[in-house]
């Protein structure tokens, strides 16, 4: 590489890196990842977030099916309370 092709190089470098800062590219490197970032972390936080509500989903169908087997063991308590009272001797 000849001394002149490295000068070119050099100047057009730096001709790049002044351009970059003077047009704040580099800050727009920032903004895009920030903003990538972001998304990310709140992707990933609905993600979470529907995991749970499914399993606080399962939890709740679960105490309801508890207490339907309650009122119907409650049920039958009562019935049998009945018949032992009222019922035929």
């Amino acid at each position: 590489m000849s001394s002149t092709s490295r000068a070119i190089v050099a100047a057009s470098v730096g001709v790049v890196e002044a351009m970059k800062d003077q047009m704040g590219i580099c800050r727009w490197n920032y903004i895009i990842r920030s903003a990538q970032q972001s998304t990310k972390n709140n992707l990933r936080s609905l993600s979470q977030a529907k995991n749970l509500s499914s399993s606080t989903s399962a939890v709740v169908s679960s105490k309801v099916r508890d207490q339907e087997k309650m009122k119907k063991s409650e049920e039958s308590l009562r019935t049998v309370m009945y018949l032992s009272c009222w019922g035929p001797n």
